[in-house]
């Protein structure tokens, strides 16, 4: 066998390297599932007793994590969660840049953030002549 060779897996012809791992080649798309597909699958394998193996293999899914996650997402949010889509940023776009803050909001954090710099600078030549005192108070007390 060479260091890779292709191989009909299920639905999907994916590759395997030279100890037997299967992997998907480079720059294939990720396969889509329709919601109706993924509750047909879950059925099937609480209906039926199928492991996630053998729906693996009956249906031609690369992955048995991939159907574990549906029956969880089945059990957590019923039918529906079945049809959502949770790849991407999603709806809200929760990742990336955080949103603009109003102008009057980021002044007063600006202000803020200058007072708080100028405290530190404060307790810092404060704790400085404090530590300055203690020495010479110890030489005057012998």
């Amino acid at each position: 066998m060479n260091c890779t060779q292709k191989v009909k897996h299920g639905n999907n012809k994916t590759m395997k390297n030279e100890r037997g791992a299967v992997f998907m080649p480079k720059g294939k798309a990720n396969q889509e599932y329709t919601g109706e597909y993924k509750e047909k699958i879950i059925k099937d394998v609480r209906e039926n007793g199928l492991s996630y193996r053998e729906a693996m293999r009956k249906y031609g899914i690369t992955g048995k994590e991939t159907i574990q996650k549906w029956e969880r997402i089945y059990l957590e949010s019923g039918r529906s969660g079945l049809y959502e889509e949770r790849r991407g940023r999603g709806k809200g776009g929760k990742k990336g840049r955080p949103p603009k803050l109003e102008k009057q909001v980021e002044e007063d954090l600006i202000g803020e953030n200058q007072r708080l710099r100028m405290e530190i600078d404060y307790l810092k030549k404060l704790s400085a002549l404090v530590r300055q005192e203690k020495p010479q108070s110890g030489k005057k007390r012998k």
